[in-house]
């Protein structure tokens, strides 16, 4: 009786639609065909609902396909949710979308529509030259992804296919003797000597230059000789303790990390002769050169600059100075 009931509601609404009865054998028989082997040897009930299962899953497939939004309204969806990372991360982040955004037809796509092809081209195409920027728009594009997955907007990252171009780390030359002589003889001048501890965080204990500019003094335990990075201080929102090492020659009227930090560290760059050749974190990268050559510990020195593992340490720093050098360094301040 009930097999009855569907058959005539069936037959109730096939003569209401716009489809013919010979229209609905086609579609059966195309359905069938597309089946292929899978259809072979079944009976007529379990073929039935073989059927069945298709038209269900492909309306669920049809509806889930209309749950998404653009690629620009998902990228600008993405940095709206890690609206509490710092300015610059923000900043950054918006940046590289602008730029994906350029490749031509990537704006308005549907999210749930693009394929790694698409994400290769928008690499391609804006990032090529650079293998860190092509890494770091990498990230950045699998990480819109990534939230559009939890929003249900895309069932999968097609950027996991994307593979990472190797960078070849060069090698970084540390700043001399002489030069750290000028750095320090430059904050004798009385504009200059509120940034003598920021300067021995630098190159004494391998702080980042805005690390040492978000540092409270509270976080400097003299006492004990040891500093707190905190996660709202660290550049990569890792914790850590850093040893203060060679700190007994600042005077108690050197403890402070001055105002306006960013003018006051490149006028002292430019009193000591570096107005046009200095290179970002020189000095974080100086500190790890003697550090690794004078006191030979990676694994130390991997806890102290906040690194997941030595392999940087070993392509950038090793080599990079002599032990000679390095103990007039750790000598010198």
């Amino acid at each position: 009786m009930k097999r009855q009931h569907e058959h005539l509601t069936a037959s109730a609404l096939l003569r209401r639609s716009p489809i013919s009865p010979t229209d609905a054998a086609r579609i059966a028989t195309e359905c069938i065909e597309e089946l292929g082997e899978r259809t072979r040897g079944l009976s007529r009930r379990d073929l039935l609902l073989l059927m069945r299962r298709c038209i269900r899953e492909g309306c669920e497939a049809i509806a889930a396909g209309e749950n998404t939004v653009t690629f620009e309204e998902a990228a600008r969806l993405s940095i709206a949710a890690r609206s509490d990372r710092r300015p610059t991360t923000l900043r950054d982040l918006r940046h590289f979308v602008r730029r994906m955004l350029r490749v031509e037809g990537i704006a308005t796509l549907p999210l749930r529509k693009m394929t790694s092809a698409d994400c290769r081209r928008i690499l391609n195409s804006e990032f090529a030259s650079s293998p860190s920027s092509y890494n770091k728009a990498r990230i950045i594009l699998h990480g819109i992804f990534a939230f559009g997955i939890r929003q249900e907007w895309v069932d999968a990252n097609p950027v996991k296919r994307i593979d990472s171009p190797r960078i070849t780390e060069k090698t970084i030359r540390p700043l001399s003797v002489k030069q750290i002589r000028r750095l320090w003889n430059s904050t004798e001048r009385p504009e200059h000597a509120p940034m003598r501890l920021s300067l021995h965080l630098m190159l004494y204990c391998g702080l980042r230059p805005t690390e040492v500019q978000r540092l409270s003094t509270s976080d400097i335990n003299w006492k004990e000789q040891t500093i707190t990075i905190r996660t709202t201080t660290s550049k990569t929102g890792g914790g850590r303790i850093v040893p203060l090492r060679g700190a007994q020659h600042l005077r108690r009227t050197d403890r402070c990390i001055p105002r306006n930090w960013i003018t006051r560290w490149k006028k002292l760059r430019c009193a000591a002769g570096f107005a046009h050749s200095w290179v970002p974190d020189i000095c974080r990268h100086t500190f790890a050169s003697y550090h690794a050559a004078h006191f030979r510990n990676l694994s130390e020195l991997q806890l102290e600059m906040g690194h997941r593992d030595t392999t940087l340490l070993r392509t950038r720093y090793v080599t990079a100075t002599s032990p000679h050098q390095a103990k007039i360094f750790w000598g010198a301040h």
